[in-house]
């Protein structure tokens, strides 16, 4: 299996977690497994203190996996070291048909950016080759990449599948 991986990138309260929730479930309906990055700019804990893998953390471990009948996380330390790039996360991942990346907006995989005029913030995709479309709730007259309605998940998932090449398996 080919993963292939295609960023979703934009200012913060541009929608992108918004977008990504509604369009899994029509990619999955389309027989495309789909799995998700997330970038976050700031410090974040999964673990709650006082639970025993938030103590083996705390005690020094530098990897921590939790394991039940339902899932499994992995929890990994950096401990000073520096912040791991797309590609060194990328390994990390079991194969899926596609792969969204949230945030990581200047990182060297192919993008598309949400673009809202209301938040008066310049466009990314701007002089960076890696963007390939752009998802807009109204006109953006100074870009040449494709406009697509931020509100037509059916026509996003559509460009997604075209533009990573991936083929439709309906599964009901």
């Amino acid at each position: 299996m080919t993963m292939r991986i295609l960023g979703i990138a934009g200012w913060s309260g541009a929608g992108k977690t918004t977008l990504i929730a509604k369009l899994i479930p029509e990619l999955t309906r389309r027989g495309i497994s789909v799995s998700t990055l997330k970038h976050a700019h700031h410090e974040f804990d999964i673990d709650t203190p006082g639970k025993d893998s938030y103590v083996h953390r705390a005690a020094g471990a530098t990897e921590v996996m939790v394991a039940s009948g339902k899932r499994w996380a992995l929890m990994h330390e950096l401990r000073d070291a520096p912040e791991p790039d797309v590609a060194e996360l990328v390994r990390h991942m079991s194969p899926v048909d596609l792969l969204l990346i949230e945030g990581f907006k200047r990182e060297p995989h192919d993008k598309i950016e949400i673009f809202r005029n209301a938040n008066a913030k310049p466009l990314l995709s701007e002089n960076d080759p890696t963007y390939v479309a752009i998802l807009s709730d109204g006109p953006v007259p100074q870009s040449k990449l494709p406009i697509i309605d931020l509100n037509d998940t059916g026509a996003i998932a559509d460009f997604v599948m075209a533009h990573c090449r991936l083929d439709p398996t309906p599964t009901a």
